[in-house]
Order: C-alpha cells, then sequence, then structure tokens
C-alpha cells in the first residue's frame, strides 16, 4: 500500500521505521512545524521529522492540516491509507476521506478506555495494572473509530509514564505493521467501541503535578510515576518547591503523624513522607536550580530534619 505516516514525537518513531521495513510504501510524511526550543529558542524540528529526513522522505509540515491546498497535494499522491501515530491534529471529513481505504490512528490506550492526548499518564496516575495499544479506522470523533486491533501489556508497580512510553512505541511499531497488512489483504476488522466503557484522558496541568500528601500512599506514588517525566510532581517546601523524581512505597503501617511530615531519612531508602494512608520514599529530588539527587543526600544538604512538613 502507499501511506502517508503522519506523527510529531519520539513515540511515534518506531511505528515509522517498522513501515519503512514492511512490505507497504511510505509516500511521505507529515509532521507539526518546527518549534523553538531551549534557552535560545532556536526552531527544533520533531523527532519524526528528524528520522524522516535521514531516510530521505518526503515531509510535510502544515500549520493547518485541514487547510484545502495541502489537501489537494496530498489527493494527487494516490494514497491507499493515512497513517497516524501522535500526529496532534484532528481530521475532519474530507481528510478522512482522501485515503483509498481510510485513515488509521495508533492510540496508546486499550479504546474505549483513556481517549485523548494524555493516555498514558492517566493510566499510570489511576494505577492501572494494564494498558496497552489499539489501532482503529479514525472518524470525525476523538479516538471514537472502529477497533481494528489491540494489545495488552501490565504496567509495572515502579515503572513511569515515560519508562511506559518508550514499551508502548515498540509494542505499536508491530501492531501497526500488522494492522496495515490486513488492511491490504482486505482482511482488517471492524469492531465498534462500546460507549459504556468510554474514559478520558485530559492534558496534564500543573496542577496535575503537585503532589497532595492528604492522598493515600498509592495514590500518591501512582501520580509521582504517572507525571514523570512531564510535567514532573512537586511539592511545596520551605519557601519554595522541590521536583521528585522517583518514589517508592513506603511502610503500611508509618508511624502516625500530619500528612507530609518527615517520618525518616534513610542512606539507601531516602526520604520516608506520612500520607493520609500510609508512607512514601522519595528516592530522588530536584531543588530548584539544582541537579538531582538521591533523598539521602538531598536531605543532608537541605539539612532535613524529622517532624518537619512538606507541601
Amino acid at each position: 500500500m502507499r501511506i502517508a505516516f503522519a506523527g510529531t514525537p519520539a513515540f511515534a518513531v518506531p511505528s515509522l521505521k517498522g513501515l519503512l521495513e514492511s512490505a507497504h510504501e511510505v509516500v511521505c510524511v507529515i509532521t507539526q512545524p518546527d518549534r523553538p526550543a531551549g534557552r535560545g529558542l532556536a526552531l527544533k524540528a520533531p523527532p519524526v521529522k528528524e528520522f524522516a529526513e535521514k531516510h530521505g522522505l518526503k515531509v510535510y509540515q502544515p500549520a493547518k492540516f485541514n487547510k484545502r491546498e495541502f489537501l489537494d497535494e496530498l489527493d494527487g499522491l494516490g494514497l491507499d491509507l493515512i497513517l497516524t501515530v501522535a500526529y496532534g491534529r484532528i481530521f475532519r471529513a474530507r481528510s478522512l476521506a482522501l485515503p483509498a481505504r481510510g485513515c488509521v490512528n495508533l492510540h496508546a490506550s486499550l479504546l474505549p478506555r483513556y481517549r485523548g492526548v494524555a493516555p498514558i499518564n492517566r493510566a499510570v496516575i489511576e494505577g492501572e495494572a494494564e494498558t496497552g495499544v489499539t489501532t482503529f479506522f479514525m472518524n470525525e470523533d476523538v479516538d471514537a473509530g472502529e477497533i481494528i486491533l489491540q494489545r495488552k501489556t501490565t504496567i509495572g508497580e515502579n515503572e513511569t509514564a515515560g519508562e511506559l512510553a518508550g514499551r508502548l512505541a515498540e509494542l505499536g511499531a508491530g501492531v501497526v505493521v500488522e494492522t496495515c497488512d490486513l488492511i491490504a489483504r482486505g482482511e482488517a476488522p471492524r469492531v465498534a467501541q462500546d460507549e459504556s466503557q468510554a474514559s478520558y484522558a485530559p492534558k496534564l496541568s500543573r496542577e496535575d503535578a503537585e503532589i497532595v500528601w492528604e492522598r493515600p500512599a498509592r495514590r500518591v506514588h501512582d501520580r509521582i510515576r504517572g507525571v514523570n517525566p512531564r510535567p514532573g510532581a512537586f511539592t511545596r517546601f520551605r519557601e519554595g518547591t522541590i521536583k521528585i523524581l522517583a518514589s517508592r512505597l513506603g511502610p503500611a503501617a508509618a508511624a502516625a503523624a500530619p500528612p507530609g511530615t518527615i517520618l525518616d531519612i534513610d542512606e539507601e531508602k531516602g526520604i520516608l513522607i506520612a500520607c493520609s494512608e500510609g508512607s512514601v520514599w522519595l528516592r530522588e529530588v530536584q531543588a530548584a536550580g539544582r541537579r538531582a539527587a538521591a533523598g539521602a543526600a538531598f536531605s543532608r544538604g537541605a539539612r532535613l530534619r524529622r517532624g518537619e512538613r512538606l507541601g
């Protein structure tokens, strides 16, 4: 099949790589425009563009995907399929009707659960034990089209959203190629989603990243994992804030103390913090303008005291 691949972040690169190694032809790559990045705000190309250019692929970066002039150009390419992976644009009716065999998306959840832009983060924040990837035929509703394939995977107790994203990207790459093979043979399933089971994964905000110690330890730990690496968990500390980069569950029967209280400081385990139920070890933290440090090392530099409170 003649395929246009649409994707933007590093998550999409394994799928593009898989298609290049398959029997299908990647006619072009569509990605978002370069964006300012870094202290100097120099324009930086999306990871998908960087990969595509290294492999000699034609790259389009339309500011507006559904603009008539751009769709007219795509229409002249004789496309069989548009395959999208984390592209970040909504397709309208004409876009969806352009390729002969439709438009297909790879989504990082087991649809209809966690539709939206942050499915990996939200699954971890909610303490899910399992997630996966889904390919589906796109329609004008977000992540609501007919399902083609799904693959499941477990989520580790201490796995961060960033780590999980890396695994799902590789898992999804195989599913993308298998999906395209099925479509090419005319054997792709079309399974309607159960709307009664639908849930949503909205974009993360800074408020999502602030730790509320009045929650149970499991919920605190899951949130720290779920916002890692971005936007990154933080808590109030003295006159400012500190980032929390890694945590582990502490004793369930920790000493009674107000949530946020420092209960213990251990050279190996880190800083033990009381929650509404149980406790959490802070394994790695980072103060503003400083490098990340192991919990015990940070406690020495900051001269933490047992009984002091965070939050």
